[in-house]
């Protein structure tokens, strides 16, 4: 038969992310920065740093209840008298050198790491802070020099708010993995493998590629596989996050943790433990919150910057005072511009966004791999698709039918399906789709290689096939029908003729038919300002008929794999910014040549090496989803960056006393009050990407891209 020799999906790519993980170097470097990181290295996850800093919270919160509660500066502010019994003025000094040694412990061991490896910035200017306090305040306990400088109160809130805000940050951080974590644990513990006639359950561990599982009706997949008998809807919103179930039947991809719905089905395995989906998904995220970002390196040089701003402030406050006679007021004000410098708003400026957005992505079946391809996304201008199995359905389709002789159109495809009911050919399964199940019964079937199929149905000889065999057989094609097929050949649709005994009785076009989704992904785009291209390997008027339908803008046809990379670079060299969006594997060199490339299509294929974002569902509108993300995550991190950054500059001079000549004197309590305000504003500004939207549905509508209160 000739049918026309469309592209189908191609083969899984094996797993492999060490190459995009983050040099050990840099990723301690980055952990150095971050919140004292460097203090818990080697611990485990984000998850584990999580229940560490939590419980250090708590435990410092109930030392610090009593020592601020016994503190006369606080008495005084919320009118109440401090018990005077014997030692109460001990309780203080003895509790809060407890919190500055226990709860203290990872801004001193973070401080140190930094200072050995002279990468000054957070950790150094809390642990700076809270040794200024601990000291000045002994001093002020045992009476020496003879200051004021009762800082018990502020050390403890100081060090239980930095433990709040860290576990806080720990937990945002491990909630992709957490999510991702959750939806693995849904994995059954035993499967029931067929053996034979026997049915054995055995732990899901022991499943070896090959083997033969029976996936009952409601039960979960124990292992990534190909379908052997059955058919299910089934749910795989865990992996594409669609609500939507998908019909698998045999020879269809199955993955570990779908669910089949409403029957039971026969799965020969073909990966198991970290060959699965679900792992690779994981190390996905995982490659996601070690790779570098943009704003990050930002982040980390702003606190560097404040650091020596800090120190210099506080030196300079020092000096000032001490000149001019105030040693009480040059140890207060430059231990409040220490406190005030504390930048935990700044740590969590970025962190807490790329942890808040990776989640909300991974859930939605966006799985960022690269933080730098996301913050790219934003800028692009041009989006370039593949064609097959991107913007199309990857296999064919009945597109249209015409008949002669008074033959109706259900007639026709009936007849036809009845001759290609035994056939395994593409074309021939979709013509029997196409029939939708009212087939006749046929018998004596033949195939003709390169030419069609034959068989005798209801006691004639029916054929279907091309012009190899309307050749053979002598058959003339009525001029009515060849003027109204001559356009199908024209826009590059295969065209199959029935032919009845000797006589061809109407014809059949069978494309690669574009999606409904592909339509709405374009027209939102182009809402966006955006330019849609598409390349293909297939003839230009198949490329034009399918870009004039979608109405993309500009069209490369009959272009090699190994040759669109070239492409990229030519639409580049023009000075645009390109997202290309394909399979993730043919088009491996293109996607790793574009500004941003994204793998679309990806459900059981999630480690594609060469993408920066990886798409879940096969949907052409969750490019839309990527663009949104991107853009308020960005927008949340600047307004963090902003805030966090701002604030300290603001406040460190007001807290060294530049307006005291004006009766504006910063005190350190209120320093501190401060310094907890801006850290709770910087992490519910980033919770409100909690409220991001990023359904593809809801984004082809009618509401423009990042017109939303998560992005305010």
């Amino acid at each position: 038969m000739e049918h026309r020799d469309h592209q189908h999906p191609r083969p899984v790519q094996a797993a492999n992310h060490g190459k995009h993980a983050e040099p050990a170097a840099e990723r301690a470097g980055h952990e150095v920065h971050h919140g004292g990181h460097q203090s818990h290295a080697g611990h485990g996850g984000h998850a584990d740093h999580a229940a560490q800093f939590r419980d250090l919270f708590w435990v410092s919160c109930a030392l610090a209840l009593p020592v601020v509660f016994f503190s006369e500066m606080v008495a005084n502010l919320l009118g109440y008298a401090v018990p005077g019994f014997p030692g109460a003025s001990w309780i203080s000094p003895v509790l809060g050198t407890v919190l500055f040694f226990y709860g203290g412990r990872p801004f001193l061991i973070g401080g140190w790491s930094e200072l050995q490896a002279r990468q000054p910035g957070m950790m150094l200017l809390i642990s700076m802070a809270i040794t200024v306090a601990f000291l000045a305040s002994w001093a002020t306990t045992m009476g020496i020099g003879g200051f004021d400088l009762d800082f018990w109160w502020e050390l403890a809130l100081l060090i239980v708010i930095m433990l709040l805000g860290h576990w806080l940050e720990m937990r945002a951080l491990g909630a992709a993995s957490g999510a991702l974590d959750a939806l693995a644990a849904l994995l059954p513990d035993t499967a029931d493998r067929v053996s034979g006639d026997r049915i054995e359950v055995v732990p899901v561990a022991e499943l070896a590629k090959s083997d033969v599982v029976l996936v009952r009706t409601g039960g979960r997949v124990p292992a990534d596989g190909t379908v052997v008998d059955g058919r299910a809807e089934v749910d795989e919103s865990m992996i594409t996050g669609e609500s939507r179930t998908v019909s698998r039947g045999q020879g269809d991809s199955i993955v570990a943790g779908t669910v089949a719905t409403d029957s039971a089905l026969r799965v020969r395995v073909t990966a198991v433990g970290e060959d699965t989906a679900l792992a690779g998904i994981q190390r996905l995220v995982a490659d996601a919150q070690s790779s570098s970002s943009r704003a990050q390196a930002l982040a980390d040089r702003a606190a560097a910057f404040l650091f020596y701003f800090a120190a210099a402030a506080a030196v300079t406050t020092f000096t000032v005072w001490t000149v001019l006679g105030e040693m009480d007021d040059a140890v207060t004000r430059a231990v409040t511009v220490l406190v005030i410098a504390c930048p935990h708003a700044l740590g969590l400026a970025i962190p807490l966004v790329i942890a808040i957005s990776t989640e909300r992505a991974a859930r939605a079946g966006v799985l960022v791999k690269n933080r730098i391809a996301l913050e790219r996304m934003r800028s692009v201008d041009i989006v370039l698709f593949d064609k097959t199995g991107t913007l199309t359905q990857g296999q064919h389709v009945v597109t249209g039918a015409v008949t002669v002789n008074g033959v109706t159109d259900t007639e026709l495809l009936n007849l036809a399906a009845a001759v290609e009911a035994d056939s395994e050919h593409p074309v021939a399964r979709a013509i029997v789709h196409a029939a939708n199940g009212s087939a006749r019964h046929a018998r004596d079937f033949r195939s003709l290689p390169g030419r069609g199929v034959q068989a005798v149905v209801d006691g004639e000889r029916v054929a279907v096939g091309g012009p190899g065999l309307l050749q053979e057989l002598g058959a003339d094609v009525p001029a009515v029908l060849a003027s109204r097929t001559r356009g199908w050949a024209e826009r590059g649709a295969s065209v199959l003729h029935v032919i009845k005994g000797h006589e061809v009785i109407g014809a059949i076009a069978l494309e690669d038919a574009p999606r409904e989704e592909s339509r709405q992904a374009v027209d939102a785009l182009h809402a966006d300002g955006l330019n849609v291209a598409m390349i293909t390997g297939d003839a230009h008027q198949v490329a034009a008929a399918v870009a004039a339908d979608l109405g993309i803008d500009e069209v490369f046809a009959q272009v090699l794999p190994q040759h669109k990379d070239a492409k990229v670079n030519e639409l580049q060299k023009r000075g645009h910014r390109v997202a290309m969006v394909g399979d993730g594997v043919n088009d491996a060199p293109a996607l790793a040549r574009a500004d941003v490339g994204i793998a679309i299509g990806a459900g059981t294929d999630v480690a594609i090496e060469s993408a920066g974002v990886v798409l879940a569902s096969d949907d052409p509108r969750a490019v839309l989803s990527v663009i949104e993300l991107s853009k308020a995550s960005y927008r949340k991190m600047w307004q963090n960056l902003v805030w966090a950054t701002g604030y300290n500059v603001v406040a460190i001079p007001l807290a060294a006393g530049v307006l005291a000549f004006a009766g504006v004197v910063l005190s350190p309590a209120m320093a501190a009050v401060l310094m907890s305000a801006s850290t709770i504003v910087v992490a519910l500004n980033a919770q409100l990407l909690r409220r991001l939207d990023l359904d593809p549905a809801r984004l082809a509508g009618s509401n423009p891209i990042g017109d939303h209160a998560a992005t305010s």
